[in-house]
C-alpha cells in the first residue's frame, strides 16, 4: 500500500472488485482515497460499474459514484436475512446484464461485512452457476478463506450458514410462532469483586428494541446458572439480536456480556443453545467461563410451559424492576434506522435500465418471500 493511503482494493475475480477502507480512516484521508478510487473506476470500467456499499450512508460516495446501492448495516453485525437475498440478486442481476459491468463492494469498517457479501453470494451463484464460472468461485473462495473470514463474527458466519442451508435444501423454512420464554444463562460471568455479574438483557426484532428485562442481581456464591424469564412470552419474528448487559453498582455504567443473533425461520424446534464462540464479545472474554452456555427457550404458544418451575432462580438472585432506570432503557441502536440500518433507493439510471427498481425494506421483504418460495417451496 502506498504512503498516504489507507485502503484495501481487490481484485477478486474480473468482475467483482473489494474496496475497504479501515475503522480508524480519518475523513479527510478517506475523502482523498475516495475520490483516487472512483477515477480508477472510471478510467478502467466506464460507467459499467455498480457500488454496493455496505457501510453508512454517504452522499459524497453517491455523488462521486451514482450507481451506489446503498445496503448498509451496523459494523461487526449480522444483516438481516432478507437484506442478504437482495444484495445477492442485485449482484446477480447487474453482472447478468452486461458482460462488461462490474461490482465494486464498498465498506468502511471491519472487513466482516464483506466476507458476508462474497460467501454468500458463492452460495448464491451455486444454484445455477455453469461450469465456466467455476474460476470465479474458486476465487471468491479463496478470497474468503484468506482475508475475510478470520475478520467475520459469529453472528455473521452463522447468517451464512443459515443462506446456505436454505439453498441447498438441508433446512426448511420454520414458519411457526414463536415465544421466547426465557434465557438461560449457564455459567456466570466474573465480572466484579464478588465473581458473578448483575445482567440484563434486552431484546430487538429487526434492530428495533422490543423488550428490557429487570437487573438480575447474583447472591456470591451463585455459580450454576440464572434464568431471565421474559413474562409474559415474547413473540418474535425475523431477524432478531439478544443483548446481555452487566450493570455495575460500582461506577453505574454497564458492560456487553454477549451479543447474539438469529433468525427465527431456522429455529429448528423450541431450544437454541450458543456455545462461547457462538456469541459476540464474550468469545473474547476471560470473564466469561469457557464452559459457559446461553440457552434461549421458546413455545409455539405465549402460554406457561409446563414444568417451567426448573428454571426458577434461588433465593439468592435478586431481580430489579426499575425500569425507569436510564441506563437499563438507552437503547443503543435507537438511531439505527437514520444511519446505517437504512437501504436507499438506487439512482434512476440504475433502476431504470437494469429494473431492479427501489429496494426498500418492504420490497426487501418481498424479494426474501418470493425468493425462498421459489428455492424452497417446491
Amino acid at each position: 500500500m502506498e504512503e498516504g493511503y489507507e485502503l484495501d482494493l481487490t481484485y477478486i475475480t474480473e468482475r467483482i472488485i473489494a474496496v475497504s477502507f479501515p475503522r480508524g480512516c480519518s475523513e479527510e484521508v478517506y475523502s482523498h482515497n475516495l475520490k483516487d478510487v472512483t477515477r480508477m473506476l472510471k478510467s478502467k470500467h466506464a460507467d459499467n460499474y455498480l457500488i454496493i456499499n455496505l457501510s453508512e450512508r454517504r452522499h459524497d460516495l453517491s455523488k462521486m459514484n451514482p450507481k451506489t446501492l446503498d445496503t448498509g448495516w451496523p459494523d461487526l453485525h449480522a444483516p438481516p436475512l432478507d437484506k442478504i437475498c437482495t444484495i445477492c440478486k442485485a449482484m446477480e442481476s447487474w453482472l447478468n446484464a452486461d458482460p462488461l459491468h462490474v461490482v465494486v463492494i464498498h465498506c468502511r469498517g471491519g472487513k466482516g461485512r464483506i466476507g458476508v457479501v462474497i460467501s454468500s453470494f458463492v452460495h448464491f451463484t451455486d444454484v445455477s452457476a455453469s461450469a465456466d464460472q467455476a474460476l470465479d468461485r474458486f476465487a471468491m473462495r479463496k478470497y474468503y478463506d484468506d482475508k475475510v473470514s478470520a475478520l467475520m463474527t459469529p453472528s455473521q458466519k452463522r447468517y451464512v450458514w443459515i443462506l446456505n442451508s436454505l439453498l441447498s435444501g438441508s433446512m426448511k423454512i420454520n414458519a411457526s410462532p414463536l415465544f421466547l420464554h426465557c434465557v438461560i444463562l449457564h455459567g456466570i460471568p466474573n465480572f466484579d469483586a464478588t465473581r458473578v455479574c448483575r445482567p440484563y438483557i434486552k431484546v430487538y426484532q429487526g434492530m428495533q428494541a422490543v423488550y428490557s428485562s429487570g437487573v438480575y442481581h447474583i447472591g456470591q456464591g451463585h455459580r450454576d446458572r440464572v434464568c431471565i424469564s421474559l413474562e409474559p412470552a415474547q413473540l418474535l419474528k425475523g431477524d432478531i439480536m439478544i443483548k446481555c448487559y452487566h450493570k455495575s453498582d460500582v461506577t453505574s455504567e454497564r458492560e456487553v456480556i454477549f451479543r447474539l443473533q438469529f433468525h427465527t425461520g431456522a429455529v429448528q424446534g423450541y431450544n437454541l443453545m450458543f456455545e462461547k464462540e457462538d456469541m459476540e464479545t464474550a468469545n473474547k472474554d476471560s470473564r466469561f467461563p469457557d464452559y459457559g452456555k446461553v440457552e434461549l427457550v421458546f413455545s409455539e404458544g405465549p402460554e406457561r410451559i409446563p414444568g417451567a418451575d426448573r428454571w426458577q432462580n434461588g433465593a439468592d438472585v435478586i431481580v430489579d424492576y426499575n425500569t425507569a432506570d436510564p441506563l437499563t432503557r438507552w437503547d443503543s441502536y435507537q438511531n439505527i434506522c437514520d444511519g446505517e440500518g437504512t437501504v436507499a433507493t438506487l439512482h434512476s439510471s440504475l433502476y431504470d435500465s437494469q429494473e431492479l427498481g427501489m429496494l426498500g425494506s418492504e420490497e426487501e421483504q418481498l424479494v426474501l418471500k418470493r425468493f425462498l418460495f421459489c428455492c424452497f417451496m417446491k
